[in-house]
């Protein structure tokens, strides 16, 4: 898989008052850098849950979303970057 990186890595904000769009990103990388399992949760600009999923450690998922969407996590261990895929 080859991918476009449009942002620097950063950790996850934790709580939806200060979650993100990761520069309003539509596909975003997100990495669990500890061992432990994390909650990342995935959200309308207003505040309203879209889903959840659970991030077990040392892995990698990708995450689409419309631009205004943003993203938390329960500790600052995820990291997120956006990109696109080539």
């Amino acid at each position: 898989m080859i991918i476009k990186v449009k942002t620097t890595e950063a950790a996850a904000p934790t709580g939806s008052g200060t979650a993100s769009n990761v520069s309003s990103a539509t596909l975003v990388r997100a990495v669990n850098s500890g061992t432990t399992a994390r909650l990342v949760t995935v959200e309308v600009a207003g505040g309203t849950d879209i889903g959840t999923f659970t991030m077990p450690g040392g892995t990698v998922e990708y995450i689409e979303k419309d631009p205004t969407d943003k993203i938390f996590a329960g500790h600052a261990e995820i990291l997120l970057a956006a990109v696109g895929f080539k």
